[in-house]
């Protein structure tokens, strides 16, 4: 099942300026979303897997390249939720 805020989250975060913001202060861009506390909590820890559940792949993918994670990174950490690369690279 989708996650609304999150997704949402991860497609505001495409503009350059939101993008900047949330790299300087991410604890003040997410308190803008009402995220459930476990929601947040994988969003905070970087955990793939668990937010792959929850949203677009695209925007997945997106949003870990836009926080910095390397791409090897992702892929590992992808590949190991179970998911394959080319979904989580799907819009």
């Amino acid at each position: 099942m989708r996650d609304y805020w999150l997704s949402r989250l991860f497609f505001d975060l495409q503009t350059p300026e939101s993008a900047a913001e949330y790299r300087a202060d991410r604890a003040k861009v997410l308190a803008h979303y009402p995220l459930k506390p476990e929601v947040r909590a994988a969003v905070e820890r970087d955990d793939v897997a668990f937010l792959a559940r929850l949203t677009n792949p695209y925007l997945l993918r997106f949003y870990f390249h836009m926080a910095g994670m390397p791409e090897d990174e992702f892929l590992r950490r992808i590949r190991s939720s179970g998911a394959s690369p080319a979904e989580a690279s799907r819009g």
